[in-house]
């Protein structure tokens, strides 16, 4: 393990030049630039608040913070794993030429979604301090929902990566998949509304365990229960673990196959 965390600390400032090139090539030939990672999420929130506004109008409060909050955690999730999923197969030019511990590449992608993570919470604040929704002492603890969302990505961007080297279909099924947790996850509705057997099939997703989470703190100033906790440190400590896993089985032959 010393060794691991010895080559990590070498390779660090390779590490953040990634991911800061991650960020430029996203955002390259815009003439807003990372201005983007603030107003797409306020201009979705703005959309889906206007036709979803009088659907869900009598079962939520605040159906703005709502879904921009719902927002944050699945489009950072969307956001990681995508990009992770396409790690290595983008960097196969680098591979190539030169060593380079391989899991930094998956590593910068989550990194770089991490920062948009920040800028799309800096929207929520931004749309709450607008509303005027109060806020405590207790919001402070949206980091915990936001730090386990992101291991939990990592393990998946990990796993992804090296699955997709070999099957190029994932790249595809994955864009099907996320479509469709999507509305697997209450980001747009109030899980109040389903029926037991659809909510206990939401209630099983991860990202709604976090989202939960981030949403008792945030906009109902209300601690999450440790249940919640627990069982969210356990699926993104398993997920990292299965991809951290899966990614050093199949690294060494990522060579042959991109």
């Amino acid at each position: 393990m010393s060794t691991y965390i010895q080559n990590f600390l070498k390779f660090k400032p390779l590490l953040i030049e990634l991911t800061g090139r991650d960020i430029k090539i996203k955002y390259r030939r815009s003439v807003l630039g990372v201005a983007w990672t603030l107003l797409r999420p306020l201009m979705m929130m703005t959309v889906l608040s206007v036709v979803f506004s009088n659907l869900f109008r009598f079962q939520v409060e605040n159906f703005p913070l709502y879904i921009l909050s719902g927002q944050v955690i699945f489009n950072f999730f969307n956001d990681a794993s995508t990009t992770g999923m396409n790690a290595i197969i983008g960097a196969k030019a680098l591979i190539k030429k030169v060593y380079v511990p391989k899991y930094l590449f998956v590593i910068s992608r989550v990194f770089s979604s991490i920062i948009n993570l920040f800028a799309s919470f800096t929207a929520l604040l931004l749309v709450m301090l607008a509303l005027r929704a109060d806020m405590h002492y207790i919001s402070f603890l949206a980091f915990i929902p936001l730090v386990l969302c992101a291991v939990f990505s990592l393990g998946v961007g990990l796993f992804l990566s090296a699955v997709t080297v070999k099957f190029r279909d994932i790249m595809h099924l994955w864009a099907v998949f996320t479509t469709a947790l999507m509305y697997l996850t209450p980001v747009i509705y109030p899980m109040s509304i389903l029926p037991d057997w659809m909510y206990k099939i939401v209630n099983a997703n991860p990202l709604t365990n976090y989202l939960v989470m981030f949403r008792d703190v945030m906009l109902y100033n209300m601690m999450f229960s440790g249940k919640r906790f627990l069982v969210g440190a356990v699926e993104a400590v398993v997920m990292l673990a299965i991809g951290m896993i899966v990614f050093y089985k199949e690294q060494d032959t990522f060579i042959l196959n991109i």
